[in-house]
């Protein structure tokens, strides 16, 4: 008999409401179920939560606060420990870097990037151990697997993936030899991932309503752009930015999220790292978030102007979205976070 898969939480932000909502997964069929909430002071923004300790943050969009909650691996709920006042307006990632020693924030506003040391409970110390400017929309993160390297995506009018090597034992950045990827056109990189096992990296594009596939050099940690491909169908002539972009966990399958169209574009990622469409699947309106669970059976797409979120059953094979349910979370919700449990 196979032993029961862990259990499966799902945090979302609704900034309209200042909250956090925390659901149940099941694992098996993906439904939700709503398993309480947490106030907060102002509308909360990105949410992240700590590979190996039990610690979730969450970004206050106004004030630039970074909120520390312990999770209970037992039961998902939230008990906050502390506030990080950082004095820079809008968050608009949390990335914590491969030793879980340090938490590496872009601030869409100032154009700023902080690095703030991590205590031995998870929570962030005193003072960042730098703070890095860069350009106005700082807006993703993505450190490679080396932890040597860290790329920070820049919508327009900065328009460009900033190259940093990154130091752990001083928690400081440095521009690389190249300091900067500029796009062809106005494109805007918005959000940066890495592919989990070959050495590629990928970017959607805000303003360009694109995906932009790199091949990264592990050695000197640079990217190089190969293959641009819109996220809408040739026939829409609407308006549309894009928000979100995740890769599935098993390095196959690649989403965008358009809002506008209001769609996930899905891509098939080969094995030379090029990507081919798979289709666009319909979501609630204005998607900015979605995430994959870790067993990459699920989406969650949250509709931040339909004050839904829809889930979603994702095709092993083909990569392929089939609707699930939706559900009715309140006003404006922003962020989507699945966390596993112990049970």
């Amino acid at each position: 008999m196979d032993s029961p898969q862990p259990s499966l939480y799902v945090y979302v932000s609704i900034a309209g409401e200042n909250k956090i909502s925390i659901f149940n997964m099941s694992p098996e069929t993906g439904a939700l179920t709503p398993h309480g909430e947490v106030a907060v002071y102002s509308p909360p923004s990105i949410l992240n939560i700590h590979p190996t300790r039990d610690v979730l943050y969450a970004a206050i969009r106004a004030t630039g606060d970074i909120i520390s909650f312990k999770v209970d691996r037992n039961t998902g709920q939230l008990d906050m420990i502390n506030t990080t006042v950082t004095g820079l307006e809008d968050p608009a990632y949390l990335e914590i870097d491969r030793t879980g020693n340090y938490l590496i924030t872009p601030y869409y506003v100032p154009g700023k990037v902080t690095v703030y040391p991590l205590l031995d409970d998870g929570t962030l110390g005193n003072e960042p151990s730098d703070t890095y400017s860069t350009g106005e929309h700082a807006h993703g993160v993505a450190i490679d697997s080396s932890n040597r390297f860290v790329f920070v995506s820049h919508t327009c009018p900065t328009n460009s993936i900033f190259q940093f090597q990154f130091d752990s034992t001083s928690g400081t950045l440095s521009p690389n030899s190249t300091p900067q990827v500029i796009p062809e056109g106005a494109d805007g990189p918005r959000h940066v991932c890495f592919h989990p096992n070959r050495p590629f990296v990928y970017a959607d594009n805000e303003q360009g309503s694109s995906v932009t596939a790199y091949e990264f050099n592990a050695a000197d940690g640079t990217l190089t752009a190969f293959q641009t491909l819109s996220t809408l169908p040739t026939d829409y002539d609407g308006s549309n930015s894009c928000a979100r972009l995740e890769m599935h966990p098993s390095g196959k399958f690649m989403y965008a999220a358009n809002r506008g169209h209001d769609s996930l574009a899905g891509y098939a990622v080969n094995a030379d790292g090029s990507l081919e469409s798979i289709g666009f699947f319909p979501t609630e309106k204005t998607p900015r978030c979605f995430r994959i669970d870790p067993n990459g059976k699920f989406l969650i797409s949250a509709g931040e102007s339909a004050d839904r979120l829809a889930s979603y059953r994702v095709d092993a094979d083909a990569g392929y979205l089939y609707p699930l349910e939706t559900y009715d979370v309140g006003n404006m919700p922003w962020w989507v976070l699945i966390a596993q449990g112990t049970r």
